[in-house]
């Protein structure tokens, strides 16, 4: 009776191991989100704490990057499909050119998202850059929940913000 008793445990105990096993992975606490302030398009000051409360992806990027470029229509269809469950993205714009230039190639592209433009004290509140595109995604709570350098394909992309928006 008694080893009856211990294998249902058992029997239990990885039945329940392997349901857990098919929950999406919880992404890493990355450590506390800074607080920064840049200028739009328009030259008006956007400062992160006003998507407090939302799932905020900031992404570092510029319009002669390639890859940065390849990222932009999926960034538009995953701000479209869960904007209005609290997803707020950011392009944060390392360009040179003037906020004019950058306005019109957002335009040209119909970015539906909030577009800044960059600084050196920006950047170096995340940790600097070693390249671009490096996006960070922000949980609700301003925590850190992923540090993507280099392009990733937009469903990839959408399964970790599915993680957090959960």
């Amino acid at each position: 009776m008694k080893i009856h008793r211990v294998l249902v445990s058992f029997l239990l105990v990885a039945a329940l191991a392997g349901l857990s096993g098919c929950k999406q992975a919880q992404l890493p606490l990355l450590g506390r989100a800074p607080a920064w302030k840049l200028k739009d398009l328009e030259g008006k000051e956007v400062a992160f704490s006003q998507f407090q409360g939302k799932v905020v992806v900031v992404d570092f990027w510029a319009t002669w990057c390639v890859p940065c470029i390849g990222e932009i229509p999926g960034y538009i269809r995953l701000q479209e499909k869960y904007g209005k469950d609290g997803l707020a993205i950011v392009g944060i714009s390392l360009d040179e050119k003037p906020p004019a230039e950058v306005k019109q190639f957002v335009k040209d592209r119909k970015m539906n998202y909030q577009v800044v433009m960059g600084s050196e004290e920006v950047q170096q509140l995340f940790g600097g850059l070693d390249s671009i595109p490096t996006t960070f995604l922000i949980d609700r709570t301003g925590t850190i929940r992923d540090r993507k350098i280099g392009a990733e394909p937009a469903e990839e992309y959408e399964r970790k913000i599915k993680a957090v928006l959960n």
